[in-house]
């Protein structure tokens, strides 16, 4: 099972992952008969569109602080 998967960050797959969590709950027969793996594979398609998200976020943001750096030190060059 994937870690914290009950998060603020994961508001997007809740109604995913309530249904794998009453997918497991019907018991170990049905989770052993492959009828949660539709469910499991629908969660973990759901996770990484929100890591994605996530990671190109991150990645503007380091673009944007990288180039307020450049400019300090570029100002720092400059006076110096």
């Amino acid at each position: 099972m994937h870690p914290h998967l009950h998060t603020k960050d994961n508001t997007a797959c809740e109604e995913i992952m309530t249904a794998l969590e009453e997918c497991h709950a019907r018991g170990f027969i049905w989770k052993s008969m492959g009828m949660c793996n539709d469910a499991k594979h629908q969660v973990t398609l759901c996770l990484r569109a929100e890591r994605l998200k996530r990671t190109a976020a991150n990645r503007e943001a380091a673009k944007i602080k990288r180039e307020k750096v450049k400019k300090v030190w570029a100002d720092i060059d400059e006076n110096s």
